[in-house]
């Protein structure tokens, strides 16, 4: 090893074991290190890293949604409260790994505390920090569904610690591990300034060129391409209130095609720049199916202090920051009033799934006031010989065509020995099963047909397919508990020219004291506008006023502006007024 990086590191472990807790932002001192720092990784030798791109080709970088085989957490001491109830969710789905200094004193502390050991391994190796997400490394395949390896950037904190803990996390799991570290691959980045849709697409923020400025964007997109094997890498504008600049703080993929988006009120805190970025992906960008993004939004919280990540100083609530464990997803709460919509939220968006709400406020010294949450402190390995199943949801169908067809892409790395989709109109009487048939062998595209069902019907369904290893593997992965559902509607002539019609379903909370959601439906793309008014027919407040699209769509309004009293929700368009009655709390 390099003598001088040997010193620095030294020095710097040093300098950084004095701070109990280090922030997910440089801590005072480091960002005058960095500079140092990266010229020594950029000068280390180790024999036993691998800084060649992979040898594999049609690499596939994982998605969060895809199966795991352990959960990563480093244990440092603090906010062990939030530590032991992401471990108690996650061993029921997998088995979790805790990096640590000291085994038994995880244990005692986690038996003292009514936690199984069941499904636990422990890594005992050095660390820095509790951000496990920003420094682990990343889950890549080989052929899209062979040869799992490790790709592992420079992190982009003067940390070495934490840096090298994938190499210790790949050796753990039997995993090669390909490093960004040498020229002219080098590349500072962090997790959660990243994800990924598992087909070649990917988003961050612009943080990414600010920390490589010596590249051109191509180079970085060079980068990633030979090492990720994303094709696609989409970059937005850094939000303003946002110190860290990370976008697992305001948005997420949900599934391939599906952002979930953080919400604040018009014109509040970082609101205005989230929606400029989510129009500009809208606006280049369509999903791995060629079609446009589907945005689910999902309205940020206040903090405990009453405030708004702003200049006043509030924190960064979030609900987006959250991480699929197989059937579960773990995500950050706050209070009652905010959490029942966010909850409600995410059941109706991630059907069958396992919702598990843990605090990040609570103590005195909360998590989210360090500016980071549950997605910040987890990192997974997804499992070695992954069963891909992708299937872009069916819409509502016309009542007038003979059958339904179901598309999916399905591989394993052992060939598919059979794929069925499972459906029904009546989730009491059980599924009926239909043979999928390949179709397409280049694009590994198996097909089927549900049979014509009634005008008004819903029709649920999934994917299930058994590899020839013998491994079976159900889309959605919580099947059949969890299921994608489209309704036959009418396509006749006259109904293509039937008036537009707006449905303004009960609103959520209902009274309410702060977030409140409306949900409304439409069958036809629409100019619509939500306004309160007082007992009285006063206008108090316009809640919405623009272009909905056929579907669903949700509209948010913040109770805690308002007096407490009744108030009545109008949803007006050019040809329909519907109201509700409304109470603040």
């Amino acid at each position: 090893m390099n003598k001088l990086f040997l010193l620095s590191t030294v020095l710097l472990v040093a300098f950084i074991s004095k701070a109990q807790d280090l922030p997910k932002g440089f801590a005072p001192g480091e960002k005058e290190k960095m500079e140092e720092y990266l010229k020594n990784i950029n000068n280390n030798n180790q024999k036993s890293l691998i800084v060649t791109p992979p040898p594999h080709t049609k690499l596939r970088n994982a998605a969060e949604w895809e199966e795991v085989q352990t959960v990563n957490i480093t244990w440092t001491g603090s906010f062990t409260n939030i530590h032991r109830e992401i471990i108690k969710a996650a061993q029921l789905e997998t088995k979790v790994t805790i990096i640590c200094s000291d085994s038994n004193t995880v244990k005692s502390n986690l038996t003292t505390n009514s936690v199984s050991l069941n499904n636990i391994r422990f890594l005992v190796t050095p660390y820095n920090s509790i951000w496990v997400r920003d420094y682990s490394g990343n889950s890549v395949y080989g052929a899209y569904v062979d040869s799992l390896i490790m790709v592992d950037w420079i992190y982009n904190r003067p940390r070495p610690l934490d840096d090298v803990t994938p190499t210790a996390i790949a050796a753990m799991w039997g995993l090669p591990i390909y490093e960004t570290k040498q020229a002219p691959y080098d590349l500072i980045h962090t997790g959660g300034n990243y994800m990924s849709d598992g087909f070649g697409t990917a988003f961050s923020s612009n943080l990414v060129l600010t920390e490589n400025a010596s590249k051109t964007n191509a180079q970085i997109d060079t980068i990633m391409r030979r090492f990720m094997g994303i094709n696609r890498y989409v970059k937005m504008t850094v939000l303003p209130f946002d110190d860290i600049h990370h976008i697992d703080m305001h948005m997420k993929l949900l599934d391939e095609e599906t952002l979930l988006i953080g919400e604040y009120p018009q014109g509040i805190s970082d609101g205005p720049q989230i929606e400029a970025n989510l129009q500009y992906v809208l606006n280049n960008f369509n999903s791995v199916y060629g079609t446009p993004y589907k945005i689910v939004r999902i309205p940020m919280p206040k903090d405990k202090n009453n405030k708004w990540p702003n200049q006043s100083g509030g924190w960064y609530c979030t609900y987006a920051n959250g991480i699929f464990v197989n059937k579960s997803f773990l995500f950050p709460s706050y209070y009652q009033q905010y959490d029942t919509t966010a909850i409600r939220i995410l059941k109706e968006n991630l059907p069958g799934y396992t919702i598990v709400p843990i605090d990040v406020d609570n103590g005195t010294g909360p998590l989210i006031s360090q500016g980071g949450a549950i997605h910040c402190i987890t990192h997974a390995v997804h499992v070695n010989d992954p069963l891909l199943i992708s299937h872009q949801k069916i819409n509502n169908s016309c009542d007038n065509l003979t059958s339904y067809v179901v598309k999916a892409k399905i591989m394993h790395r052992s060939g598919i020995a059979s794929a069925k989709v499972y459906w029904t109109i009546d989730t009491l009487l059980g599924f009926n099963p239909v043979n999928m048939t390949l179709t397409n062998a280049l694009t590994n595209e198996y097909t089927a047909n549900i049979p014509q069902q009634a005008l008004g019907k819903t029709v649920y369904y999934y994917i299930d397919a058994q590899a020839n290893s013998g491994k079976t593997l159900q889309r959605p992965i919580t099947a059949p508990l969890g299921r994608w559902t489209y309704k036959i509607v009418s396509c006749t002539a006259t109904s293509l020219q039937e008036q537009a019609n707006v449905e303004f379903k009960p609103v959520y909370p209902n009274p309410a004291s702060a977030i409140t959601c409306m949900p409304l439906a439409s069958n036809k793309t629409q100019n619509i506008k939500v306004n309160l008014y007082n007992v009285t027919g006063q206008l108090v407040d316009e809640i919405y006023n623009g272009q909905i699209d056929a579907g669903e769509k949700n509209v948010f309004l913040f109770a805690d502006k308002y007096a407490k009293g009744i108030y009545m929700l109008e949803v007006k368009t050019e040809t329909q007024t519907k109201v509700q009655k409304f109470i603040v709390k």
